[in-house]
């Protein structure tokens, strides 16, 4: 259940979750909220569901001895001992916990803007043509607004200095060029189970799928939910492939179509996965230099395994692609693979 991964940056849920792994295998509480998902797809993150299940519930305020562990709900004791208020909770909330960890993964992680970022500026200098955005898997469409956040790399930065959104110390060095204008004529993505960042459940649900002593993740979040207030965004309630299906049937002119996606291909099926790719070469091959379109995504090179992920860029015309960065899965760290 990835607890020796967890272990390295919430302390929290590595412990929790080595724990949770040996009462699954004694048959205990954990057992009992996890069986009925027991023959989920490897692919699904059913450990970072579960976790994201027993933290609403502790944001909710339902269960006060947990929170005293939990830094999201003001809590400061060891991690290290959290373990049986942990068990206590999955016995006292066992039926309404196994219902919540059917609900898909919800991580709209802002942080991985900051990797994304590196292709989008580099599209805005080589292009100089307003953006057509549609996202994959968007969620609330918080990365969707992007380009209302501040990136900041040793002396470079990019971005307005006021925005609440501020991504900072996530660059290694030789640090990725932070310039070019940008001008969003369309934002709109697509998600199976949306959410809607103006409404408390919905705010909840994202909230609870931040790992609990992450407290820069979740204020980032938070953060990044007001600018969504201001700052509309599309998002249907569609599968990947039908949906680009739609939005791809013709060029757009005198405007470049980016589509782009971070951490979403591991959640579809192996034919979405293909009809995503056949659909999107085949625009490609449609683009114009009225109408270019690219390609941009962070996804894992492997989706089983601790390895980095890869920021990847395809142009058309041309289908050029290029690899743009390697990042961790949350954004941080962020080595650009680009010259100095």
């Amino acid at each position: 259940m990835h607890g020796e991964f967890c272990r390295h940056t919430s302390p929290l849920y590595g412990d929790l979750l080595l724990r949770a792994a040996e009462d699954v295998e004694a048959g205990g509480p954990a057992w009992s909220v996890l069986r009925p998902h027991a023959e989920d797809s490897e692919l699904s993150a059913l450990a970072l569901r579960f976790m994201a299940a027993v933290h609403r519930l502790v944001l909710m305020g339902l269960t006060p001895a947990l929170a005293a562990f939990y830094p999201s709900a003001g809590g400061s004791r060891p991690p290290e001992e959290a373990w049986p208020a942990f068990g206590r909770t999955l016995e006292e909330h066992a039926d309404e916990l196994v219902g919540l960890v059917a609900s898909p993964c919800q991580t709209n992680e802002v942080g991985r803007s900051a990797a994304m970022v590196i292709g989008f500026l580099e599209l805005a200098r080589e292009l100089r043509m307003p953006f057509r955005l549609l996202e994959l898997g968007a969620s609330a469409g918080l990365n969707l607004r992007w380009d209302h956040y501040r990136y900041e790399a040793g002396d470079r930065a990019w971005g307005d200095p006021a925005s609440p959104v501020v991504l900072r110390d996530r660059y290694e060095p030789p640090f990725p060029p932070l310039t070019g204008a940008v001008l969003v004529a369309e934002r709109r993505g697509c998600d199976p189970n949306p959410l809607d960042p103006s409404s408390p459940e919905d705010r909840l649900a994202l909230e609870a799928s931040v790992w609990a002593d992450q407290l820069e993740r979740l204020e980032l979040l938070r953060s990044a939910l007001e600018v969504a207030r201001r700052v509309p965004a599309t998002v249907d309630r569609a599968g990947a492939g039908g949906w680009l299906e739609e939005v791809l049937g013709e060029p757009a002119q005198d405007l470049l179509t980016v589509v782009f996606h971070s951490v979403v291909l591991q959640y579809l099926s192996d034919d979405e996965r293909g009809s995503v790719h056949d659909l999107i070469h085949e625009a490609g091959r449609r683009a114009t230099e009225r109408a270019p379109m690219a390609w941009l995504r962070l996804e894992p090179s492997d989706w089983l395994a601790e390895t980095p992920h890869e920021v990847s860029l395809i142009m058309w015309p041309g289908g050029t692609e290029q690899r743009l960065a390697r990042s961790g899965p949350h954004g941080r760290p962020i080595a650009w693979l680009g010259k100095a």
